[in-house]
């Protein structure tokens, strides 16, 4: 029997699994833009992606799974890799100008992107009434987003801006996998590309953007440490076996959650404005996500 055949309908064990991943999520981008005051953002990215390489290299190595079928897939591998690189110089930048909840809200709306993507370049991916619907829902909630005026002073257009192209890249990469050979490889396999390609572009590019230290403190390097091990690394192998277990559709459906909980930490944390403005666009993309997400 097949690995598809056999995964199951969402139960409280893999819901609850799916609500720490998402917390998970959401608690990192406070943690980027914390760990942006000790080093430069692109810097911060490479170094994130050597770390969690380690941490997936190491697992690999004790589980004893072997990624020779990467061979096959250079070409789809280093597209993914580059979209990865591209996705997280921008999404670091926009965490270093604009505001968590702003900056969260907009990079979340990925399935958006990926959904309008896909009605016109993947068989079977039509937009159907009921996620066109969600759509346009997501998309008015960003642009409320954008010009909330309660929040929008303490944001910065060009952070936004970033945040979106961020997004349009995380699409670009589910894309990606759906049209190479990469899809032919294990989910590590994937991953290893991502974390690999975008470890040797975002160091290499790095001093490009400016000075890469900026006096950076211990509360920093755990940020940094934190960001490589437990999110990247532990955080997506954990993600990646309950995609395994779990249908696809009913994992998806969970993807609202994070930027709901990261507007929530951006506030609590950080103490960033979060007027009725802001959780009006974000209940707004929060419903389209989960539209866009029905089968």
């Amino acid at each position: 029997m097949s690995r598809m055949t056999t995964r199951r309908a969402m139960d409280m064990a893999g819901a609850a699994g799916l609500f720490g991943f998402s917390t998970l999520l959401a608690f990192n981008q406070v943690v980027i833009k914390v760990t942006n005051a000790g080093f430069s953002p692109v810097f911060a990215a490479g170094l994130r992606s050597v770390i969690s390489l380690a941490v997936i290299g190491l697992w690999l190595l004790l589980r004893r799974r072997s990624l020779g079928a990467m061979r096959r897939s250079v070409g789809g591998g280093l597209l993914v890799g580059l979209f990865f690189s591209a996705e997280f110089l921008m999404l670091f930048t926009a965490l270093d100008l604009t505001t968590v909840a702003r900056a969260s809200i907009i990079f979340y709306s990925m399935p958006v992107w990926l959904a309008l993507a896909a009605h016109f370049v993947l068989p079977g991916e039509r937009l159907s009434p009921v996620r066109a619907l969600g759509l346009g829902l997501a998309m008015l909630g960003v642009a409320w987003a954008l010009y909330d005026p309660g929040s929008q002073g303490f944001g910065d257009w060009r952070g936004e801006a970033l945040a979106l192209a961020a997004a349009l890249c995380w699409a670009g990469i589910a894309l990606t996998l759906r049209l190479s050979r990469v899809s032919e490889i294990p989910p590590e396999g994937q991953l290893v590309w991502q974390l690999a390609v975008s470890a040797l572009v975002l160091t290499a590019v790095a001093p490009l953007f400016g000075p890469v230290l900026r006096a950076p403190e211990a509360l920093h390097v755990t940020g940094l440490v934190f960001q490589g091990v437990a999110v990247s690394g532990l955080g997506f192998l954990a993600w990646l076996f309950l995609l395994s277990r779990y249908r696809a559709s009913d994992v998806a459906a969970f993807s609202f959650l994070s930027p709901v909980l990261a507007v929530g930490m951006g506030w609590a944390l950080l103490d960033e404005p979060v007027g009725p403005g802001l959780l009006g666009a974000l209940a707004l993309v929060a419903v389209g996500v989960v539209l866009i997400n029905r089968r």
